[in-house]
């Protein structure tokens, strides 16, 4: 892999970034399958699911998949998909990114409105499934939960609120609550999907401004990662030593016949100095 390279491309729309186990994950959303993405660009996909997102593992290695319209978070063991929760009594719209805490705790955003019906963002509560699968509300009124990280303590979770423009804080507690909410950095633009640093800083998708920049706690925007003429949708930080930051761009902005059209979902790469956490 080279510096800055484009590592996939001519996926319809890529969401949901992870580095695990030595390779890129993600969710074509609108191609509905999960991928794995190995350092020279081999593709695995991993499971058909409709509309994909928000990845994450369970303590026993079992991976978690959103499936947004269904409002369902999904298990694969390797070999079945089966239901690991219905989200659908605590969401009336579509669910959307997720992290998931080493206990097991998966965190859910949602939307909170009618999107693609027109209607205005609603604040919407940010929800918690348990190992055993049952659904709590983990915080109320977040201003469309996006993008979600873990600090390297394990202590503190912070969520993108897109609608809200702000990167939304909370002490972790060991049974998955939630508490002291804060402020953790106010954005110029709404982020999208969102990675973590070994120092905390975060790297945040700009979809607005095509651009990536990583924030420190307080706001300060220490790098910017230009990608001009594309939308910065996500990104992670991964690699064999975790200074490459895997950018997941397109050029269209989530509406699925305009993804399958374009077929123009990429993953671009590039070097930072501060790695991510391997």
């Amino acid at each position: 892999m080279t510096d800055d390279a484009t590592l996939l491309s001519g996926r319809s729309f890529l969401e949901g970034p992870r580095w695990h186990d030595g390779a890129l994950w993600c969710s074509d959303m609108h191609g509905d399958r999960v991928l794995r993405v190995e350092v020279d660009g081999t593709v695995t996909e991993v499971v058909e699911v409709d509309h994909p997102s928000g990845l994450g593992w369970l303590p026993d290695g079992s991976l978690l998949v959103v499936s947004m319209a269904a409002r369902h978070v999904l298990r694969f063991d390797g070999t079945a998909l089966t239901l690991h929760a219905d989200l659908s009594p605590l969401a009336a719209h579509e669910i959307n990114d997720m992290v998931v805490d080493a206990r097991g705790h998966a965190f859910v955003g949602q939307f909170g409105y009618d999107m693609h019906g027109g209607a205005a963002p609603a604040p919407s509560a940010l929800l918690r499934v348990d190992p055993d699968g049952s659904v709590h509300e983990a915080a109320p009124d977040l201003r469309v939960a996006n993008g979600m990280v873990i600090t390297a303590d394990g202590r503190t979770l912070v969520v993108a609120e897109s609608a809200g423009m702000a990167l939304t804080a909370f002490t972790l507690g060991a049974d998955g609550t939630l508490t002291d909410r804060r402020t953790w950095a106010a954005l110029p633009d709404p982020p999208d999907g969102i990675g973590i640093d070994a120092r905390d800083g975060v790297w945040c998708a700009g979809p607005v401004t095509d651009r990536f920049v990583r924030v420190v706690e307080g706001g300060e925007v220490t790098d910017i990662v230009d990608v001009p003429g594309r939308h910065a949708i996500a990104c992670v930080l991964g690699g064999a030593d975790g200074h490459t930051l895997f950018m997941l761009t397109a050029s269209t902005l989530g509406k699925r016949a305009d993804s399958q059209a374009a077929m123009s979902a990429a993953v671009e790469t590039t070097r930072v100095d501060v790695p991510g956490r391997t």
